[in-house]
């Protein structure tokens, strides 16, 4: 509804949405820049992860590492790394959150909100 029945102002609308996508082009790129970490076994595995969820390293420390047992090893692996995801698309929400209520909160496609 706009305040006394006016029509509302076209170019200030297109200003509007223009500033938002450039807000959000921003917050994209600063998101592929910015990286996060997650870990598993206490620290023996970590996994480093942009803020777009791409993966940077992955570090395992020796002490995780038996011949006998890989399999522990690899779920270490995987474990880091979800927890880096989760804290990357814990980034996002705080990055982007904020943008997609001003689009009306109807929210991102491919992104989780």
């Amino acid at each position: 509804m706009i305040p006394g029945g006016g029509q509302p102002n076209m170019q200030q609308l297109l200003q509007q949405a223009q500033k938002m996508q450039q807000d959000l082009q921003r917050a994209q790129e600063e998101l592929a820049r910015t990286e996060v970490e997650g870990q598993a076994g206490g620290g023996l595995v970590k996994a480093t992860v942009t803020g777009a969820g791409e993966l940077r390293a992955l570090k395992i420390d020796p002490k995780a590492v038996d011949p006998e047992d890989t399999d522990t090893l690899a779920d270490l692996v995987v474990a880091a790394v979800q927890a880096a995801n989760e804290n990357a698309q814990n980034l996002q929400q705080e990055k982007l959150g904020p943008l997609a209520q001003g689009l009306g909160g109807g929210g991102f496609p491919g992104l989780p909100f």
